[in-house]
């Protein structure tokens, strides 16, 4: 097994149609022990059965817009783990009014939400967990096409994702000295519960199936290989980068 032992935090678990769900199943049939944050009671009862069907050690409380509750994230991982060796942060929020309409229209409050909740909380996790990050550590991200194109309906999502992607990018000049890899996985549309938020992905799931090269969508299990690949070893000389998953289709420009 490729990830035999290793410890993998999963941030951002929300329910077993998720990107993270995919993604915990794939490193968990790899040999991996599991932890998973909540947040809230309504998500509480949500993951701890997920974790236990998972196999997962533990679970706990930790809302990433709160410095107080990272630094006892990594706390407790410390306390129960010693240090953390894949640590998987698929969180993202935006208002749903913010992701209807014209782009133009996005409300200040609403900008801060999404980029606090979607990108900076990436950099307010690694600074709490660098002390257990080492040599081989794996930081993996999720991010979309709509960081670099036009996604109708996608809207600040899609300027928090670009946001992500640069974070990505400076993360991993910094801890890369300490032998730690940071990377993001951009996932073709799935049917999750938070792509429904998304007014036009009907559209955009019938458009990636007619043309994309491979003429298919992808599911949470493409997703989960490719987290296997950069949570492993067999990814050692690679970081700082935003891998797609989505069956080629970033890579269309006019279609037939």
């Amino acid at each position: 097994m490729l990830l035999q032992g290793k410890k993998a935090l999963i941030m951002g678990l929300a329910n077993n149609r998720s990107i993270a769900y995919g993604i915990a199943s794939c490193l968990k049939a790899q040999g991996a022990r599991l932890a998973f944050n909540y947040v809230g009671d309504a998500i509480k009862k949500r993951v701890e059965p997920l974790s236990e069907e998972l196999g997962g050690e533990f679970t706990f409380q930790c809302d990433v817009c709160d410095d107080a509750q990272i630094q006892a994230a990594a706390d407790l991982v410390k306390e129960k783990w010693g240090d953390l060796d894949i640590l998987v942060h698929s969180v993202a929020f935006a208002n749903r009014e913010d992701l209807a309409g014209r782009f133009v229209d996005t409300s200040r409050d609403g900008f801060k939400l999404a980029l606090e909740v979607s990108a900076y909380s990436l950099t307010g996790l690694c600074r709490a967990f660098e002390p257990l990050l080492h040599d081989g550590s794996s930081v993996i991200t999720l991010t979309y096409h709509g960081s670099t194109k036009i996604i109708p309906g996608y809207n600040v999502m899609g300027v928090a994702k670009a946001a992500l992607e640069a974070s990505v990018r400076y993360l991993a000049y910094d801890l890369g000295p300490k032998g730690v890899r940071v990377n993001a996985l951009s996932a073709g549309p799935i049917k999750t519960l938070a792509a429904s938020a998304v007014s036009s992905l009907k559209d955009i799931f019938n458009h990636v199936e007619t043309h994309a090269p491979l003429r298919r969508n992808v599911s949470t299990t493409d997703v989960g290989g490719a987290a296997v690949f950069l949570a492993s070893e067999l990814s050692h000389a690679i970081t700082g980068e935003v891998i797609y998953v989505d069956s080629g289709f970033n890579q269309i420009g006019i279609s037939a």
